[in-house]
């Protein structure tokens, strides 16, 4: 199963050079609970073979989760990462830089967190931010934000240039969504944490907010990184598109059959295990079979 069960790619990918509005989106898309099981139960089995995948072919992808407070950012990346391998992906939670990335280019702490051959870098939150809360709340001057869209622009087709997949995400919700989880976050004692005063302050800038990301889409989705952009006020609904747009991206054009056993490991399982391992399983020549992740 991948992203084509609910058309992830084709409906919400956006098509550079296009104007772009949030408006457009519709908010009444929903699954039933039981489709979002089945649909993320294979999506798991899939990441897990693109795990195996990337192991050995060294390749790298970056995935990139923006959206409204509360719009589920978080939790679809707890369903993306819960059957990976810890070792090969990494999560970073982006907020204000820390002094010493203060005074640097805003893209200076991005590059520092890029993936290792073989690895996957998600972004809860990102790049973006200098076009989002730092245009809206005065953070950077309009000179700056007006020429990060060139800047991000430039920064992502290295990325790609040099092999990177990438995959971006913004997660709408309409402000009544939004309030309710805002409510329940803070009736619920171990969500409490989640709400803080930034939260209702960008809402109060809701209009502002929605022409920063309005212009960042239609400025910043290009054939090599397009945004896909997807009606999140059903959770279910968000999370099965976006797990299956990663899973469409990243396995495009990749092997995912089971890695062979190299010789040696073969003849080393004969002798200890006494096992006879067929021939089909092992690769002709050493190397071939996958690579192990230290420890």
């Amino acid at each position: 199963m991948t992203g084509a069960v609910v058309g992830a790619l084709a409906e919400w990918r956006v098509t550079p050079g296009r104007p772009f509005r949030l408006a457009d989106l519709p908010y009444d898309r929903s699954i039933p609970g039981r489709t979002h099981d089945r649909a993320i139960d294979a999506f798991h089995r899939s990441l897990q073979a693109i795990q195996q995948a990337y192991f050995a072919t060294g390749d790298r992808a970056v995935i990139v989760f923006e959206g409204w407070d509360a719009a589920g950012k978080g939790g679809t990346i707890r369903r993306l990462t819960a059957a990976m391998d810890p070792r090969a992906f990494h999560v970073w939670p982006i907020g204000a830089p820390i002094d010493r990335e203060k005074g640097k280019h805003y893209l200076f702490r991005f590059w520092q967190r890029l993936p290792d051959p073989g690895t996957i870098a998600i972004f809860d939150r990102s790049w973006y931010g200098r076009v989002l809360v730092e245009r809206v709340e005065g953070l950077a001057t309009e000179v700056e934000w007006r020429r990060a869209y060139d800047e991000i622009n430039g920064f992502e087709r290295v990325l790609t240039d040099d092999g990177v997949r990438v995959v971006k995400f913004y997660l709408h919700i309409d402000p009544e969504e939004q309030l309710k989880r805002f409510r329940s976050r803070l009736e619920n004692p171990y969500k409490r944490w989640k709400l803080s005063y930034e939260d209702f302050r960008n809402r109060r800038r809701w209009s502002d907010y929605v022409a920063a990301v309005e212009e960042m889409v239609s400025r910043t989705s290009t054939e090599a990184a397009p945004w896909v952009v997807i009606p999140a006020n059903d959770k279910k609904y968000a999370r099965v598109n976006a797990i299956g747009a990663v899973v469409d991206v990243l396995a495009a054009g990749v092997d995912l059959s089971p890695r062979l056993l190299s010789p040696e490991v073969a003849a080393e399982a004969e002798a200890e295990l006494g096992v006879v391992v067929p021939p089909e399983l092992v690769a002709r020549s050493n190397g071939t079979g996958g690579r192990k992740l230290r420890g």
